[in-house]
């Protein structure tokens, strides 16, 4: 059962550079190392978000150690959604990311209905450098949750499931969250299951979504981050 899964990767983590998360890169390492993880995130905003780190921050994650306190460490970003097929980082810095997710952010994205927003959601996922779509459970943000599911298969595109927003961010994202579950399920949709940390005692707190998947029906299988090794094979990376 997915409730039982000792994930061993968290992919949506915050660091000081977002500019509302509070701890260093060296501090949620640490914390992942005395969890048991084997692989982290660093999937700091992009820069359209107020307080969001210039976009030569994600240039320079490659001064980042490949591995830190025996845990796999990715340079990433949690792009904003700009538009159909928009993200606030310039094309030339995805290839340097191992992992580029991309999110709805009220404070910067153009969010309409529901039509709206599924019309430029299932545009990102088309861009195959986009490998995650962070918290689409966001009840600001509404969607055609199973058109998002059936497209995400098709593309192979990851759904988060993101521990957060079920305890402490974007309040009421539980019933959607359990309603796309189960359209995932349906499609053999891939997903994830991030933290969302902005403090390093968070990182690698994945239970209560893992719960809801569980619950909807979601095969082990489906969960990218299951393993280090399923993680990195899904981002096309070398283990």
């Amino acid at each position: 059962m997915v409730s039982t899964l000792k994930l061993q990767a968290d992919l949506h983590i915050h660091t000081i550079a977002s500019g509302h998360a509070y701890s260093t890169v060296d501090e949620i390492a640490r914390a992942a190392a005395e969890k048991g993880l084997r692989g982290i995130a660093l999937t700091d905003h992009g820069p359209a978000l107020p307080g969001g780190p210039h976009p030569y921050h994600f240039h320079a994650l490659r001064f980042i150690p490949e591995v830190l306190y025996g845990v796999r460490v990715l340079r990433g970003v949690e792009a904003n959604i700009m538009g159909a097929g928009k993200i606030d980082l310039p094309d030339d810095v995805l290839p340097k990311l191992d992992v580029v997710m991309a999110g709805f952010h009220e404070d910067c994205s153009p969010v309409g209905n529901a039509a709206q927003n599924t019309e430029i959601l299932l545009a990102i996922m088309d861009r195959p450098q986009i490998k995650v779509i962070s918290h689409p459970g966001n009840p600001s943000v509404p969607l055609d949750l199973e058109a998002v599911a059936e497209h995400a298969a098709k593309t192979g595109t990851a759904l988060e499931f993101n521990n957060s927003s079920f305890i402490i961010s974007r309040i009421g994202s539980d019933r959607n969250c359990r309603q796309l579950a189960h359209f995932c399920a349906a499609h053999r949709t891939p997903v994830t299951v991030g933290s969302d940390a902005h403090f390093h005692s968070a990182v690698g707190e994945l239970s209560v979504a893992q719960q809801a998947l569980s619950e909807g029906g979601v095969d082990p299988e489906q969960i990218i981050n299951r393993t280090l090794e399923s993680t990195l094979a899904f981002l096309n990376l070398e283990s």
